[in-house]
């Protein structure tokens, strides 16, 4: 066959276990072709590579695109590092330019300052710097929000207010009166408020996914999971795809439940409208279920108590959302339409809880679906073995545990050698488990791979803010890490049989790097820069 293009002169690391290694490329009709079958045609495009380094394009297991997307576009951004007053002044500069009662959106606050938020005066404060506007901002998990006075009316959130399930409406001790701090469940009260007041439109929402891509694009992700959409988002990509616009490969997680987007309609009325949305690029093949919330507001579920506080006492292990038959029969009505599920699980009870169900699914006969532990950062040793023996994926966000701000807050509520003792990788991979990689974008700040894989090898901070290395004992290798973010996930998440290495008959998604990672010292791996990113044998990014 006459290829379209042959890549000659380069360093081609293919995660193809059928031949690892290659020193060029070759591409017809959008797909790799074995180099022993290929002709150079009067039309063929001949580039030398002049040694680059290329490899597979990076599959995300775990993002949320299209709310990365809107942020970019329309919301308030400010990082973790943000203290109390940054935030003041990053609200009050945006109200600038708004009007009298446009909604101010935007984060993410630090998981350590939900204290300083729940402060009586924090919420006067808010409401000051934003005169009088509506404001939400979420904290780094995206779990929990921080809320103004006028954001709580629109809501009809009061005093007399009852938490809803699976939520909790900060209060001030003395009179009940709400603080402004809304944990899981509760945000959506405010989430439903704004969509009311303020929703994007159809094309709006179309540009966020396409401005997400092309973030996902200049850090060489060329296929990825949605971990929870909504309509809205599926509409997005139908959209995009239909224009001759969608270059990536897009799986979708359909919401089961929602403590923290407020998206509608959820559950089974979702899941009957996604072949609607189905395209050549995009399949609508998940559900995702949150199962607990997560440790540092004590709504993840562990099988041992967190530290005692005086809100929780000294036997508080969090809770699951649903019960082991409810978790069940989820999982089996997903199974039977078809469906995979990812289900979010940060404590070890949930854990466990979602490896007992899948158990009981399998010895029902459902052996096709793929099942996914969506972040799972804490799992007992009894129940490593049981991902490779149930066929369960492990989805790690390493952006999200190795140290920094998210770490210190679990360690202000977990035992010491508990909240040590995060992400057991390597034990999982010495066990047969699939690990594959997600970055949990935005609530990570950035979707860079390099900075998960630099995670996954070193256990340390890979910018070097936070000291010290977690678990060291848990590393794995540098292949190891780059496979979990490209056949890996792409076997996770089903994509597989088009992406995740440059196999011949695959998609030729692949990136041109800016050095060759296998000569690279650990500790400069993070530093690692996507030159290009080509998307089934078209250039979609290149770094100016």
């Amino acid at each position: 066959m006459a290829a379209d293009l042959i890549l000659t002169n380069a360093t081609v690391y293919t995660v193809d276990t059928a031949r690892p290694w290659a020193s060029s490329l070759a591409i017809a009709d959008g797909k790799v072709l074995d180099l022993e079958d290929v002709d150079r045609g009067p039309n063929t495009e001949v580039l030398d590579l002049g040694g680059a380094f290329v490899m597979p394009g990076f599959v995300d297991v775990h993002n949320h695109h299209a709310l990365a997307g809107r942020a970019a576009l329309f919301e308030l951004a400010f990082g973790g590092e943000a203290g109390f007053e940054d935030i003041l002044a990053a609200v009050r500069d945006r109200c600038r330019d708004l009007g009298p009662d446009e909604w101010v959106i935007g984060g993410a606050w630090a998981s350590t300052l939900v204290g300083t938020l729940a402060e009586p005066s924090a919420r006067q404060a808010l409401d000051e710097a934003a005169g009088g506007r509506p404001v939400m901002l979420s904290d780094d998990s995206r779990h929990n929000r921080w809320v103004s006075s006028r954001a709580l009316e629109l809501a009809g959130i009061t005093a007399a207010t009852p938490d809803p399930a699976g939520g909790v409406i900060e209060r001030h001790p003395g009179d009940g009166t709400p603080t402004g701090v809304l944990l899981e469940a509760a945000s959506t009260l405010v989430e439903r408020a704004q969509r009311e007041t303020g929703a994007l439109g159809a094309d709006q929402h179309a540009r966020a996914s396409r401005r997400g891509i092309e973030i996902l694009h200049s850090y060489g992700v060329t296929a990825f999971q949605d971990a929870g959409v909504s309509v809205d988002i599926m509409a997005a990509l139908k959209t995009l795809d239909d224009a001759g616009e969608l270059d990536a490969w897009v799986v979708s997680s359909l919401l089961v439940n929602d403590p923290i987007f407020g998206f509608d309609p959820i559950g089974r009325p979702l899941l009957e409208v996604r072949e609607r949305y189905r395209t050549p690029h995009h399949r609508p093949d998940f559900v995702k279920i949150f199962l607990d919330g997560v440790p540092p507001t004590r709504t993840a579920a562990f099988l041992e108590p967190y530290l005692p506080d005086e809100t929780h006492g000294g036997c508080h292990h969090g809770a699951t959302t649903m019960a082991g038959p409810e978790l069940e029969e989820w999982l089996r009505t997903a199974a039977g339409a078809g469906l995979s599920a990812k289900i979010h699980c940060t404590g070890d009870a949930s854990v466990r809880a979602t490896l007992d169900a899948v158990e009981k699914i399998r010895a029902e006969g459902y052996t096709e679906a793929k099942f996914q532990v969506a972040h799972g950062q804490f799992v007992h040793p009894d129940d490593i073995p049981r991902f490779a023996e149930l066929g369960v994926a492990a989805d790690i966000s390493p952006f999200l545990w190795v140290p920094g701000i998210i770490p210190s807050a679990i360690a202000d509520v977990l035992p010491a050698d508990r909240a040590a003792r995060m992400q057991p990788n390597r034990s999982l991979l010495d066990r047969g488990a699939l690990v594959a990689g997600g970055s949990d974008w935005p609530v990570s700040e950035s979707p860079d791979a390099w900075e998960g894989i630099a995670g996954l090898v070193t256990r340390q901070d890979p910018s070097g803010t936070f000291p010290g290395a977690l678990w060291p004992e848990q590393a794995i290798t540098l292949g190891e890490a780059i496979e979990a973010f490209t056949l890996g996930s792409a076997r996770a998440c089903g994509l597989d049989d088009v992406t995740g290495s440059l196999a011949p008959g695959k998609s030729a998604d692949f990136l041109v790097l800016d050095r060759d990672p296998f000569r690279t010292t650990a500790g400069a791996l993070a530093t690692t820069k996507v030159a290009e990113t080509w998307f089934a044998g078209r250039r979609v990014f290149r770094r100016g």
